[in-house]
Formats: C-alpha cells, sequence, structure tokens
C-alpha cells in the first residue's frame, strides 16, 4: 500500500530527524516527493510504502512529535 500525505513540521522540529527515525522504527519505505523547509517552518510531500497498520503507526508518529499530518487529495503530488 501506498500513502501520500503532507507534514509540515513546527520550528522546534524541523532539525529533528523523525523522518530517519520513522524508517528506522516501522517497516514502511519513505519516498520525499517534494520539500520546503527553512529554520521556521517545513513542509514535505512524502509518499509512504508498506502495511497499512505500518503506516498508521508512522502517521501517529509523526503526529505524536508535534508534526501536522494531512492527507494528499487522491494521492496525486504535483
Amino acid at each position: 500500500m501506498k500513502k501520500k500525505v503532507y507534514l509540515t513540521y513546527p520550528s522546534d522540529k524541523v532539525k529533528e530527524p523523525l523522518l530517519c527515525l520513522c524508517s528506522r522504527k516501522f517497516k514502511v519505505l519513505t519516498n520525499i516527493r517534494q520539500a520546503s523547509v527553512t529554520d521556521k517552518i517545513g513542509i514535505v510531500a512524502l509518499e509512504l510504502e508498506g502495511e497499512a497498520s505500518e503506516i498508521e503507526k508512522a502517521m501517529d508518529f509523526f503526529t505524536e512529535n508535534g508534526v501536522m499530518v494531512e492527507p494528499i487529495e487522491m494521492d496525486i503530488i504535483v
């Protein structure tokens, strides 16, 4: 299964290696499709691939770490 989401990092989380930790902690492949990162905010279009339960756990991990997770409409990334 593949799921595409936007991750919005607040300024206090921008420098944390959450993507790396996510891919180590859960059985998901992470593919950064697009990103814009500054010292104040990070916005990442991310594709997650794996079992549905692992993808859900990964998305929960980001949320629990203060990152806003929003589904990309119809899983389309331009």
